[in-house]
């Protein structure tokens, strides 16, 4: 991964944490910050709780990750593969960016989710109610499972990547990038009510993901066009 890579992921995971994961979790770390954590605590110890929550999303967004560059290298044969993996991924990406700007339903579509199952509805439950601080971890692994469009950009940039390692290392710095706005809201529940402020940054991760998209698109039509280029070279 080159660093204008790494730079774009941190870009677009850092501003659409500010919009679409504060509206699609938010919810969850407002109900683990009233239920599970005392009002008297320490902010040491809400600190801790809250850093617990993201390593646990993190660590679930990690182990996806190499799980979906695997599937990418396995996938993968040619030149022609490759570089088409990579246009069908700047492709999506582009329509989750038209999608984060409300111009088609797209992650909408795909954002189908079993949290109304019985299942998944008793495990958060049971997480829900116990106060230890490994709890919070749990539940950010559990956060972390969860269908989510953003989610699935990223998976499909680390399926890009055609290695576990690189697929790991997109999927972690795009967790670590969303702590920061999922920490502050569960000291600041007001952030969640802050809709200029969310709809900007929607706006900004919006035209950051299309750009991404069609800089991915770019490198699979350069991969298909130089039989000498690798897929490291292009991530």
């Amino acid at each position: 991964m080159d660093t204008v890579n790494i730079l774009a992921i941190i870009s677009i995971a850092f501003l659409g944490s500010f919009g679409h994961c504060i509206g699609m979790c938010g919810g969850i770390v407002l109900a683990y910050s009233s239920i599970k954590i005392e009002p008297q605590s320490s902010k040491v110890s809400k600190s801790v709780a809250h850093l617990l929550y993201s390593f646990g999303r993190v660590f679930t967004y990690t182990v996806l990750g190499a799980i979906f560059g695997t599937l990418g290298g396995v996938v993968t044969f040619s030149n022609n593969a490759n570089g088409a993996l990579l246009i069908v991924a700047g492709v999506v990406m582009i329509l989750a960016g038209l999608s984060l700007m409300g111009k088609i339903k797209f992650l909408t579509v795909i954002e189908h989710t079993f949290s109304s199952s019985k299942l998944y509805k008793e495990s958060f439950r049971s997480i829900l109610n116990s106060k230890s601080n490994f709890s919070f971890f749990v539940l950010g692994m559990l956060n972390g499972l969860l269908p989510c469009g953003f989610v699935y950009f990223f998976a499909i940039t680390a399926a890009s990547t055609a290695s576990p390692f690189y697929g790991a290392l997109v999927m972690f710095i795009f967790g670590v990038s969303t702590i920061p706005a999922m920490f502050g809201l569960g000291f600041l529940s007001s952030m969640a009510s802050a809709t200029n402020f969310r709809n900007m940054m929607m706006s900004l991760s919006s035209v950051a993901v299309i750009l991404y998209g069609a800089f991915t698109i770019y490198n699979g039509y350069d991969y298909i066009t130089n039989p000498l280029k690798t897929i490291q070279q292009c991530h």
